[in-house]
């Protein structure tokens, strides 16, 4: 059975629209000069031609680019990670202004080396970018640096405009998928985050594919409404490598619209849902559905008032 999983065929929807234009090359030899890493490049992620050389937009991941987790999902690599460099801040900073970006994701790999979980560099980085791209709109995407309050509250402090953090599986596979992330750690770094500033929009994102069933999915998704989240996206798992896990399935793009309209149904205030969707996709539509979203609901609050 194992065998068959391994040699499955890519369903023709999977297949990925190559685009090496000028922007796609000019953002490449941008990443080079600065010394800059992107979870685009270092997690494979199948959007990186459509985000580079369509959209222009790309995600930065600092703190290096080596894991101190290895999740048996994961392309990034694993190891001991490099000293810590604080003027990658600023050059993030420089970057995201010479790009003219109206939105940028700054995702860090998790540093369980630092007592701080890496919280510090990254709250630089958002105040870097807001200083000098101060019309930039900003989401992070941590680990869930141990579950420690202190670490999360200096990130919140530095106020960025969505806070993201994926839940990745259902419950009942995150012992086997996630490396020491445990599903109700991060159900709880998500409430903590939203109670620390419930003004800022937090943001979730699951993979399919890995076994899972359709009722376990629906149960991640109330999880996540009851500790507030109000944003999903939901994407195709796609093995990086034979040693990484198989898929089990590849869904259809008729389940993902269903899936969609059943997390609109549960009250997230935007949901992106299909085969190639990963965590960023499109964010920089979702930060403005979900202030939308939420100034709708001052509004209804001020009339119920």
């Amino acid at each position: 059975m194992g065998k068959q999983q391994d040699v499955q065929r890519k369903p023709d929807w999977l297949k990925i629209k190559l685009n090496t234009n000028e922007s796609y090359t000019g953002l490449k030899g941008l990443m080079r000069e600065k010394k800059l890493h992107t979870v685009c490049e270092e997690a494979r992620c199948p959007n990186i031609h459509e985000c580079w050389g369509e959209r222009r937009t790309a995600t930065f991941m600092i703190l290096g680019d080596t894991c101190t987790r290895a999740c048996r999902f994961c392309a990034v690599k694993t190891g001991l990670p490099t000293e810590l460099d604080l003027a990658e801040p600023e050059r993030v900073a420089d970057s995201v202004q010479l790009m003219n970006l109206k939105h940028v994701v700054v995702t860090v790999v998790a540093r369980d080396d630092l007592k701080d979980g890496g919280s510090g560099v990254l709250a630089e980085t958002i105040r870097a970018i807001r200083r000098k791209s101060p019309f930039t709109s900003i989401e992070v995407l941590p680990s869930d640096m141990g579950g420690v309050l202190e670490n999360l509250k200096m990130v919140m402090d530095a106020k960025p405009d969505i806070l993201n953090h994926n839940i990745e599986t259902v419950e009942r596979l995150t012992p086997r998928i996630r490396a020491r992330a445990t599903y109700k750690r991060s159900l709880e770094f998500l409430r903590r985050s939203k109670e620390l500033q419930p003004q800022i929009p937090t943001k979730s994102s699951l993979m399919v594919g890995l076994g899972e069933t359709k009722e376990e999915i629906l149960a991640t998704m109330d999880d996540l409404r009851a500790n507030h989240v109000d944003i999903m996206t939901i994407g195709q798992y796609l093995q990086p490598t034979k040693q990484h896990l198989p898929v089990i399935k590849y869904y259809h793009p008729d389940e993902f619209k269903e899936l969609k309209e059943i997390a609109m149904e549960k009250g997230f205030s935007h949901c992106e849902a299909g085969p190639l969707v990963r965590s960023s996709y499109h964010a920089d539509e979702q930060v403005n559905e979900a202030t939308k979203h939420i100034q709708k609901q001052g509004e209804q609050n001020l009339k119920n008032a």
